[in-house]
């Protein structure tokens, strides 16, 4: 059995999310169901890029996984693209086997039996400034796949007033999921500099607007990669 890895990186910190500054090892799959306007992981996503992506064996990736990090455990994030079209179970126990966590990030469009071997399962449904619409059915599957092995969380990107009120849907559709919010990052290329400070004001007026709404429930977070990185890839 093979997979489609985009790429694999580390170790670096989580960015975003609930996991956000944990040691981290990626391991980025090849390949997505969804086409959002503001992909900033095109490479891994566009079937343009296939010939970039390397199929690698669960006991391939997993040595990868194991020299970056030294044998030392820590977190390896299931990322993409979409991991949840591949099948990632083997690798998880390969994983755990040697005291190591897994979280998985996916937008909730395909549910997976390996769901529920996960430590962290991240599920983001995209808002419309994506271009996307969301099956909630699907999502609900992703949910019951799940099952309550993993801790669960919702992750949402706001881009603008309309993302914002369907978050606010998304969240009462889903009161018992822990939720964050991070601003969308409208500046993908990988060969620009970010605005940070553009960057920064949508942050500081997404947390103005969950305040003055009284909306306590979310943990609005930035994405700590960006603002040191930029967009730049492998870390």
């Amino acid at each position: 059995m093979s997979l489609r890895i985009s790429e694999i990186f580390g170790p670096t910190v989580q960015g975003e999310g609930a996991l956000i500054g944990a040691p981290t090892v990626f391991v980025r799959a090849g390949g997505c169901d969804y086409r959002c306007s503001w992909c900033d992981s095109l490479h891994a996503v566009d079937s343009a890029h296939r010939a970039e992506w390397t199929p690698m064996t669960p006991a391939a990736i997993w040595a990868e996984v194991a020299r970056l990090s030294d044998g030392q455990p820590l977190t390896v994030s299931l990322s993409g693209g979409n991991p949840a079209i591949q099948d990632f179970g083997p690798l998880i126990a390969l994983g755990h086997a040697a005291g190591y966590g897994f979280a998985c990030e996916t937008q909730g469009s395909v549910a997976r039996d390996w769901f529920a071997a996960l430590d962290t399962l991240v599920l983001s449904p995209k808002p419309p400034s994506s271009g996307q619409t969301v099956d909630w059915a699907a999502f609900d599957a992703c949910l019951t796949a799940a099952g309550a092995a993993p801790q669960v969380v919702m992750k949402i990107v706001i881009f603008d007033d309309t993302d914002y009120a369907w978050a606010r849907a998304a969240a009462d559709r889903y009161p018992d999921l822990p939720l964050y919010l991070q601003p969308g990052n409208p500046e993908v290329d990988p060969e620009r500099p970010v605005d940070l400070t553009a960057a920064l004001a949508r942050l500081e007026a997404l947390i103005a607007r969950v305040t003055a709404d009284r909306w306590f429930r979310p943990r609005v977070l930035p994405q700590l990669h960006m603002l040191i990185w930029g967009n730049k890839r492998g870390v």
